[in-house]
């Protein structure tokens, strides 16, 4: 997939709900995975035409594991003069260290966020971006089901009350496969994920699972994100 493809797909969600107004200072969240990067790159490539003018600032949390190189994304962002910040935090240890929960992420997760919202305010930004693609929405409707017994899923705007901020999810139309292709194609700085519980989640186990279940059932998927779409929720209308 080439980046006026992502682009035109990030476009699209972006018009579909609203995503963007004038004078948007927008914060990528950027973890250095694949759907970050690809992200960050759609928007720069957007901030040259989109009618609406908009400024970006990337954020990578720190969560303090060894032997984490940022230095190609930073590369990256100097070279595509985009501001980059980078927020050194504890919380590796607070939460393998001091907690060791057997399901890790959801401290992590409120920790990060939590971080990432300080580091944003600080520098003056709205809104932040969060590089979740369709896989992800139909894995969050599905771990909401089987581990909380209710109907929810990721939400592409959501404000933020507490802290006045707005989340946008510019990637929901984009497959996890595009995302993986276009990254492979561009040979993004990709820097693999140091956390001990990678790949050992409950959001991986769904993943597997709806990957298994799409290839017994081809376009499966397809037709769950339609129907997440289209369903009642008032977000998603």
């Amino acid at each position: 997939m080439t980046l006026q493809k992502v682009m035109s797909q990030v476009r699209r969600a972006i018009d579909d709900y609203h995503m963007i107004a004038d004078n948007d200072r927008i914060a990528v969240g950027i973890s250095g995975g694949k759907d970050s990067l690809t992200l960050l790159l759609a928007l720069h490539g957007l901030m040259r035409f989109y009618p609406k003018t908009f400024s970006l600032h990337a954020v990578t949390v720190d969560l303090g594991f060894l032997n984490l190189d940022l230095a190609r994304i930073q590369e990256l962002c100097n070279e595509k003069a985009i501001p980059y910040t980078i927020v050194k935090t504890q919380i590796a240890e607070i939460v393998f260290g001091e907690h060791r929960d057997e399901n890790p992420c959801s401290l992590c997760a409120k920790l990060r966020k939590g971080a990432l919202n300080n580091a944003m305010k600080e520098a003056g930004c709205n809104k932040i971006a969060y590089a979740h693609h369709r896989d992800d929405m139909i894995a969050t409707m599905f771990l909401s089901l089987f581990y909380e017994g209710r109907f929810r899923a990721l939400e592409p705007v959501t404000y933020l009350e507490k802290s006045g901020l707005t989340l946008i999810r510019p990637l929901l139309y984009m497959k996890e496969a595009d995302v993986a292709g276009f990254a492979n194609k561009a040979g993004l700085p990709v820097v693999k994920s140091p956390c001990p519980a990678d790949g050992r989640t409950r959001r991986r186990y769904v993943e597997e699972l709806l990957r298994q279940i799409n290839r017994d059932n081809p376009g499966v998927k397809e037709r769950i994100f339609t129907a997440l779409k289209d369903s009642w929720l008032d977000d998603w209308k």
